[in-house]
C-alpha cells in the first residue's frame, strides 16, 4: 500500500506579465489537500538524458548513505564498487594508493586513469522536503517570465531546506553571490542579508538567469555559429553551467573546445574537459540537475494514483503523462536489478 495517495493535473502555467506559457504539473495529495507544482520534461527519456552514466551515477550517489561510497571511474563516472566510506576514510594515503593500483589493474584501467571515491549524499539531497520550496519558486520565475524549469533545477541540486554558505560565500535557497545578489536588487550588509529570505532570493535568482545567464548563453553558441533552441533541454543544461561556474569560464571552456554542434555531444565534451575556472565541480553541476529531475519524476509519478489533465473537465489524461509514468517503472525495474557489487575486503 503506496504511504500517501496522489492525483496529478497536467496544466498549462501562464501570467499576463509573463511572455511564456509553460506545461507543469499540480500534485495533490489525498490525506492533508497539500497541493505542488513541479515542471516536467519530456526530453529527459526522448532524447535518452536518463541513460547516460553521469546521471545514473549521481542518481545512486544521492539515495546513498553518507557512510558508504562509490568508488568510479572520474572521466565516465563508470561505478566500479560500492565501499564503506568509513573503511576507506581509515587508511593512510600510502594504503588507498595501493588500493587505487590494485583497482586499475584488476579493472584493466590505465596506470594514470583518475579514480573517485564518491561518498553517498541522501543526507543532503532531501527530496521530499524540497517539493515544497518548489511551487513558491516556479511561481516566482512564472511571474518574472524566465523558464520555472531552471528555479525546479536549481532548488533541487541545491537544497534549500539545509540553507548554507558556500565555499566561496554564495547563500541561500539559489546560493546567490553577494555581488551578484546586490547587482540584481538584493541588499547584503553586515545588518540584511536578503538572500536568505526565499522570495527575494528567488527574484534574484530569475533575474539573473534574465538579464544575465541566457543573454550569454546565447551569445557563446552564435560565436560558435551553434543552433539552438531556448527549451531544448541541452540549451537549459548550459544555461546552468553559466548560473554556476560564469559566463566568462563557460566561454572560455567553449573557445577552447571549438565544438561544431550543440545537443547533448556538447554538454558531454563539457564533463570531459576543465579550463580556466571550469573544474569538476562546473561539470557536475548540469549531470546534478539532470539526476536530481529524474528522482523528481520517479518520486512523483511512482507514486501516482490518478492523472488527470486540469484543462479538460478532470478527463484522465491516458496517452502522454502515463507513457512517462510507464517508462519511470521500467527504470526503477532496472535500477533495482542492477547488482550492487561490493569488493570484497
Amino acid at each position: 500500500m503506496k504511504p500517501f495517495l496522489i492525483i496529478l493535473f497536467l496544466c498549462v502555467f501562464g501570467s499576463s506579465k509573463s511572455q511564456f506559457n509553460f506545461d507543469f504539473v499540480e500534485v495533490n495529495h489525498y490525506e492533508d489537500s497539500i497541493f505542488t507544482y513541479f515542471v516536467p520534461d519530456e526530453q529527459l527519456f526522448k532524447e535518452g538524458w536518463d541513460l547516460l552514466p553521469q546521471p545514473s551515477f549521481w542518481k545512486k550517489v544521492m539515495m546513498l548513505s553518507p557512510d558508504s561510497c562509490i568508488v568510479n571511474v572520474a572521466a565516465t563516472r563508470q561505478i566500479l564498487y560500492y565501499e564503506s566510506f568509513t573503511d576507506w576514510k581509515s587508511q593512510t594515503e600510502e594504503e588507498k594508493d595501493s588500493v587505487r593500483m590494485d583497482i586499475r589493474f584488476n579493472y584493466c584501467l590505465d596506470s594514470n586513469e583518475l579514480l573517485y571515491i564518491t561518498s553517498g549524499k541522501n543526507h543532503f539531497y532531501d527530496f521530499k522536503k524540497v517539493m515544497p520550496t518548489l511551487s513558491k519558486g516556479i511561481e516566482v520565475f512564472e511571474e518574472q517570465g524566465v523558464n520555472p524549469w531552471y528555479a525546479q533545477s536549481i532548488l533541487l541540486i541545491e537544497s534549500p531546506g539545509k540553507i548554507q554558505y558556500s565555499t566561496v560565500g554564495a547563500y541561500g535557497p539559489f546560493q546567490l553571490m553577494k555581488s551578484v545578489a546586490r547587482a540584481h536588487g538584493l541588499t547584503v550588509n553586515r545588518s540584511q542579508d536578503d538572500r536568505k529570505d526565499f522570495v527575494l532570493s528567488a527574484i534574484g535568482a530569475a533575474k539573473l538567469l534574465k538579464k544575465s545567464c541566457i543573454p550569454h548563453a546565447k551569445r557563446i553558441l552564435e560565436k560558435q555559429t551553434i543552433h539552438y533552441n531556448e527549451s531544448d533541454l541541452w540549451f537549459k543544461l548550459f544555461v546552468l553551467h553559466i548560473y554556476h561556474a560564469g559566463a566568462g569560464n563557460v566561454g572560455d571552456l567553449i573557445e577552447e573546445m571549438n565544438p561544431d554542434f550543440g545537443g547533448i555531444s556538447l554538454i558531454k565534451k563539457m564533463w570531459q574537459n576543465t579550463f580556466g575556472g571550469f573544474k569538476n565541480a562546473s561539470q557536475n553541476y548540469s549531470q546534478v540537475a539532470l539526476a536530481s529531475n529524474l528522482i523528481l519524476e520517479e518520486l512523483v509519478y511512482n507514486e501516482c494514483n490518478s492523472i488527470y489533465n486540469c484543462n479538460e473537465s478532470m478527463n484522465p489524461v491516458t496517452e502522454e503523462l502515463l507513457e512517462i509514468k510507464h517508462k519511470i517503472d521500467a527504470i526503477l525495474i532496472r535500477d533495482s536489478l542492477v547488482p550492487e557489487n561490493r569488493n570484497p575486503k
